[in-house]
């Protein structure tokens, strides 16, 4: 049974921590305005426009005792990071989760962040939020509906996501647990303690910069490692500002998504609003959702 963490409410407090690579303290005033326009108190951990001069927002030690003393403060209810890039993987075994286990907090993000999620869920049962983390919040369009979704999800209100319909889509109806992110941490994870489970569940999966040719071998790892089998059904998000070889691969990252899981029976939901882009929907790990991919229609719903 997973565990889910209180929801939001009104005077409650989330923090911002950077516990991957670095961004200026600037780029999160907006966040910081939005979160107390709606009604919540904003924690700033030290790792947030920090000194660091390479591409870390700080040391492995700073970030770890950061991320930490976040995850242990019975005062803060929930962690909106930064941003994400790359960092976690280098510190996650260091983190001590007994504090958060007795008081579990929304820990909120995507990209390296799917991490966390994975490790997470896989040891301890929690549930956590993949969603739009304080960059985010720069978009001109303030209140548009995937920050509302965060808001939404935050105040505990079920939520049904529609999807446009893709030509590559298998129809079908999937229930199960959500899990899923960012392709390369999944498949990063593979055969350590972050391993994502899967079996019975509905994978999610985005991912952004990559070659064509390690989309390919990323989910043949994936496929290989026993990822899908027995899946109750896949999402495949955006694939965005993908990179070729001089010599093409010859597929885009839908047509090799769609080839290697083609043996599989289970339904598929192509171009769903999950990225790395500005459509990013909260999607809370761990929790029961339905996917219904219709001819016509495609839902998302808890």
């Amino acid at each position: 049974m997973i565990i889910t963490p209180p929801y939001l409410g009104t005077g409650d407090t989330i923090a911002i921590v950077c516990p991957a690579g670095y961004m200026p303290a600037e780029r999160i005033e907006a966040c910081i305005a939005r979160l107390e326009h709606w009604g919540y108190a904003v924690a700033i951990g030290s790792t947030v426009g920090g000194l660091s001069s390479n591409y870390f927002s700080a040391s492995d030690e700073e970030r770890l005792n950061d991320l930490q003393q976040m995850l242990d403060d019975d005062g803060i209810q929930a962690i909106l990071f930064g941003r994400g890039g790359y960092g976690l993987g280098r510190i996650i075994d260091r983190l001590n989760f007994n504090k958060f286990i007795e008081n579990p907090k929304w820990l909120i993000g995507f990209s390296d962040i799917t991490l966390l999620h994975a490790h997470i869920f896989s040891n301890y049962g929690i549930s956590t939020m993949h969603a739009p983390m304080a960059g985010a919040f720069n978009d001109l369009e303030s209140d548009n509906k995937y920050l509302k979704s965060l808001k939404k999800t935050l105040e505990g209100k079920k939520i049904m996501y529609p999807c446009e319909t893709h030509e590559f889509n298998r129809r079908g109806e999937a229930i199960g647990e959500l899990v899923g992110g960012n392709l390369s941490l999944i498949a990063h994870a593979i055969g350590t303690p972050s391993d994502l489970k899967t079996k019975g569940k509905i994978l999610f999966l985005e991912d952004v910069g990559e070659f064509l040719y390690n989309i390919d071998r990323m989910l043949y790892q994936l496929k290989r490692s026993g990822k899908f089998n027995k899946l109750a059904g896949l999402i495949v998000g955006g694939f965005t500002n993908m990179r070729d070889t001089d010599r093409p691969f010859g597929a885009s990252a839908e047509e090799i998504v769609r080839d290697i899981v083609k043996e599989y029976d289970f339904p598929v939901c192509f171009g769903f609003p999950v990225s790395h882009e500005k459509e990013n929907y909260a999607l809370k790990i761990g929790v029961g959702y339905k996917l219904k991919v219709g001819k016509r229609k495609v839902t998302l719903e808890e």
